[in-house]
């Protein structure tokens, strides 16, 4: 897809993004897991690809740079949460935020994406015109730098929420607390909570990350859920790695450890959903031998909703329940009415004293970084599209997106994506096609909301998802082995995309 036209290099030269009018064959949006990941697939499958990764921030790692809360961690093992491509070697199966940070930096180094990553650019805007077949992107630079970039293949790889600000309630009274108010998406570095009266509020995987993390230094650590949430421990060691590491090569462990992975949460999510009560009653009976007879393990881990219909919370060595027995920290089931001067009262009448509350209630959901897509002048609301094979969206030529498993890691899924789009770039190449367009036809009506989760952040954002329609390629799988089927092994040309070959192209400045 490489047409000549503008300042295009090799990988040791990169393109210089401040050049008026640089063009190049992919942009990728986003330098964190997803951006990381797709550049090396490019670098491996596509070593004369030009492209670059336009990053908003100063710097490299998305999430694992940003947040900087106690605790932070991966939410899933690492054995699946690693790209397949550099397998994770440590023996931790749930990793800090730093040792992702790491990893992330580490690979990126290694692939020599590191070289392409600019940052300080934040895209406010990409127009699709056929006529030249390239997106052309307006870009906000440090200093108020204005730039204009082009490209054959645009790569969003930007995640699903607002960087500049998590999701705040708006509960009454809060200018009344005389304490410390924290979000966890802007952890102050100053924060001391030693001989504190921590409240945090909330119950996803934020908040049964914080409370064990601040409990050992603070006075008492109090988790006020609204509803429960399903919580399992699992230990913090793959301890099967080692043992196969003395028998087998590490790829070849490594690869074993991750099948077994796979396999196991595939297993899981499916007998969830077919027997739901009987998930239920195994879960809460694990979380009442891990909590120890003071407690009633239903009280606080029965929540109202089945297993699987919002994700579940991974407690590493069941280090919430270990806080709890200590006494260190408990639960409060309830509502807010208001906050007080000393800290919080609920509707039940019971009021919690607090030195510092802790908001970790979610996130604001934000597509595509908020980039504004036009396609030939018209402007484009991804909720009015359907999502193509999780990949690409009706009628919007050229253009991916990453958005990783909602029961599963997130890096699973994106490692396939961007193996489908080097497929999908090669393939074009090969038979001279320029443009390709997912196109519905009148096989796929929509028939509701991309992603299956009842949580929070996925209801507040419904209308700004993209629809599934009711067959493939527009279903979205939250399915490892179809999607690979789907992705890795499916003929490019299914009948869905349309490709066209280029026309007369236009100056894209």
């Amino acid at each position: 897809m490489n047409d000549g036209v503008l300042a295009t290099h090799g990988h040791d030269d990169p393109s210089p993004v401040n050049a008026v009018g640089a063009h190049f064959e992919v942009l990728i949006i986003g330098a964190g897991l997803s951006g990381i990941g797709a550049a090396c697939h490019l670098v491996r499958k596509r070593p004369k690809t030009t492209f670059a990764i336009l990053e908003a921030r100063d710097a490299i790692g998305g999430t694992w740079d940003l947040f900087r809360y106690p605790g932070i961690r991966s939410d899933s093992d690492m054995s699946t949460f690693g790209y397949a491509f550099r397998p994770w070697d440590d023996s931790k199966a749930i990793a800090d935020g730093p040792s992702i940070l790491r990893y992330l930096a580490e690979t990126a180094k290694a692939y020599g994406v590191d070289r392409h990553i600019r940052f300080g650019l934040k895209v406010l805007w990409a127009s699709w015109r056929t006529a030249d077949a390239r997106w052309a992107l307006d870009v906000d630079g440090p200093d108020g730098q204005k730039l204009r970039l082009s490209c054959n293949f645009l790569f969003l790889c930007t995640g699903y929420y607002e960087y500049d600000e998590g999701y705040m309630p708006g509960w009454p009274g809060i200018e009344r607390f005389g304490g410390r108010v924290v979000h966890p998406q802007k952890w102050p570095e100053d924060l001391k909570h030693d001989g504190k009266r921590v409240v945090v509020i909330g119950s996803g995987a934020t908040a049964v990350t914080i409370v064990p993390a601040m409990a050992p230094r603070a006075a008492h650590i109090v988790m006020l859920q609204r509803s429960p949430t399903y919580v399992v421990a699992r230990p913090a060691e793959e301890a099967i790695a080692e043992r196969l590491k003395q028998w087998l090569p590490a790829r070849a462990a490594h690869a074993a450890v991750r099948w077994k992975n796979i396999l196991l949460q595939m297993y899981l999510y499916r007998i969830s959903r077919r027997k739901p009560a009987a998930v239920r009653a195994q879960i809460i009976k694990l979380a009442q031998a891990e909590i120890g007879p003071e407690f009633n393990a239903a009280e606080y881990f029965e929540p109202r909703y089945n297993p699987w219909d919002q994700r579940m919370c991974i407690v590493p060595d069941g280090d919430l329940f270990a806080a709890m027995r200590a006494g260190k920290a408990s639960i409060v089931n309830g509502e807010i009415e208001t906050f007080t001067e000393t800290g919080l009262r609920l509707t039940s009448g019971q009021e919690i004293a607090a030195d510092i509350i802790v908001t970790a209630t979610g996130l604001n959901v934000r597509l595509m970084g908020g980039v504004a897509i036009e396609v030939d002048g018209a402007p484009v609301d991804i909720a009015t599209t359907t999502a193509y094979k999780g990949v690409m969206f009706s009628d919007i030529p050229n253009l991916a997106s990453i958005f990783g498993y909602t029961n599963a890691s997130w890096t699973l899924k994106s490692d396939l994506i961007a193996e489908y789009v080097c497929r999908l770039l090669s393939h074009m190449d090969r038979r001279g096609y320029a443009i390709c367009t997912p196109r519905r036809g009148d096989t796929a009506i929509a028939d509701g909301p991309t992603l299956p989760l009842t949580s929070g952040y996925i209801e507040r954002a419904k209308h700004l998802l993209p629809k599934q329609g009711t067959g493939k390629p527009w279903r979205m799988n939250q399915n490892y082995a179809l999607d690979v089927m789907a992705l890795r092994f499916a003929a490019i040309e299914d009948g869905a995309l349309e490709f066209r070959r280029r026309g007369p192209i236009r100056d894209a400045a």
